[in-house]
């Protein structure tokens, strides 16, 4: 496979967020900002990215009969080391995103591409498909989050960017899946033309 569309394959055509509708629940729970989402997105495209790369490596070794409790191991080893990164270096993106970064371990994305790819492809493609996937994933969450925060709160990165205070069903629920409806309908319009 040629390595450019596997690096690229998860901005639009294969994002697993706008075109694959997997990890919806991170993308419509810590989208409020887009320093959450952000550093949602880099925190599970190196979960991705690093699963990926030792799923790969070990595919030969793994027995099939404990092939997902392994990849969930492997999965939630990266997702630890991230978690305590992130409560060591940025406690205040820790305190926002709660839960959902120790839930990275049983997200679509990950245990999806580590059965759907790394278990079947070389270190190198699996290396690209985890940056890929990671960076679609990202661009996606953020998408959502500048909108969701920009119509919310009137801001972006708590800077005052049109003169009224928001709408609050931006940051609410609601919001969150008015704004992934559209944003959903804007790539598929795209495909088509």
């Amino acid at each position: 496979m040629n390595k450019i569309k596997l690096l690229t394959n998860g901005l639009i055509k294969e994002n697993p967020v706008l075109v694959l509708v997997l990890g919806t629940c991170p993308a419509l729970a810590v989208t409020t900002s887009v320093f959450n989402a952000l550093g949602m997105g880099l925190a599970t495209t190196f979960v991705l990215l690093m699963s990926n790369m030792l799923i790969s490596m070990l595919k030969n070794v793994i027995p099939d009969k404990v092939r997902i409790p392994s990849f969930i191991l492997v999965i939630a080893t990266f997702v630890s080391i991230v978690d305590l990164v992130i409560q060591g270096f940025i406690p205040a993106l820790s305190a926002s995103l709660g839960i959902f970064i120790p839930l990275i371990v049983v997200n679509c994305i990950v245990l999806g591409r580590a059965e759907a790819f790394a278990s079947k492809n070389s270190v190198f493609d699996s290396i690209l498909d985890g940056i890929g996937m990671g960076i679609g994933f990202t661009f996606a969450i953020s998408i959502i989050a500048f909108f969701r925060e920009l119509l919310g709160s009137g801001a972006i990165f708590s800077h005052k960017i049109i003169p009224f205070d928001g709408i609050l069903v931006f940051v609410l629920a609601p919001g969150a899946f008015i704004v992934y409806g559209f944003t959903i309908a804007a790539v598929k319009w795209l495909q088509k033309s």
